[in-house]
Parts: structure tokens; sequence; C-alpha cells
């Protein structure tokens, strides 16, 4: 089992930073796949980033590509989203992921990932 917590999320004006941490604990290896989340208001599930938890193999969703930064800390057991130039339509809740496998086209879908955190709230005001 993996256990995933993330940390990091709030209230910003559009343009503003985040950073989104998850603190990952259990049975976790460095050829796994990690990743976030994220679920507006009324919006389903979509995969925001991805990456293997020892490095490389980086994906990112059209919509966050030059704004969002996902890196890793294997040593640290520690995933994060560095969130630039935020817009009102980023707010949504924010979800970390992991997979026992390594990253590949399967990660757009939800239902494929193995393990998830609990949320954090992320908040863009215009």
């Amino acid at each position: 089992q993996v256990q995933l917590v993330e940390s990091g999320g709030g209230s910003v004006q559009a343009g503003g930073s985040l950073r989104l941490s998850c603190a990952a604990s259990g049975h976790t290896y460095s050829t796994m796949c990690v990743g976030w989340f994220r679920q507006g208001p009324g919006k389903q599930r979509e995969r925001v980033a991805s990456i293997l938890f020892n490095g490389g193999n980086t994906h990112y969703a059209d919509s966050v590509k030059g704004r969002f930064t996902i890196s890793q800390n294997y040593t640290k057991s520690t995933l994060y989203l560095q969130m630039n130039s935020l817009k009102p339509e980023d707010s949504a809740i924010f979800y970390c992921a992991a997979a026992r496998r390594f990253c590949g086209p399967w990660s757009l879908r939800d239902a494929e990932w193995d393990y998830w955190g609990q949320g954090t709230q992320v908040t863009v005001s215009s």
C-alpha cells in the first residue's frame, strides 16, 4: 500500500503562484508513475501532469504546459507541482496519484491509477 498526502493548496489571485507537495509513504519504489490530477466544479477529473518517481518521462496537459512544472525528490518521497501564472479556470481540487507501473498513455485515465491522496483545494480569483 502507498499513502499520499497533499499540501500547499489555497487561494490566490490570477497571475499568482502556488506550490503543491505530495508526501508519499508505504511501499513506494523509484519506477512508479506519480502525478497530479484536478477536478473543477462540474468537471471530470483530469490528469495535469505525471512523472516517474525517480524522474523523467514527464507529461503535461496542454492547458498547463509552460505554466506548471512537476518535479520529484525520490529520496524524500515527495512529489511537487509548481503552478505559475494561475488562471481562474485552474480552480479545482488537486489530487496526487501513484501507480505501480511506468508512465504511459494509460495515465490519462484516472481509473488506471492505484493510489490517491485526499485532495487539496486551489482557488484562483480574478
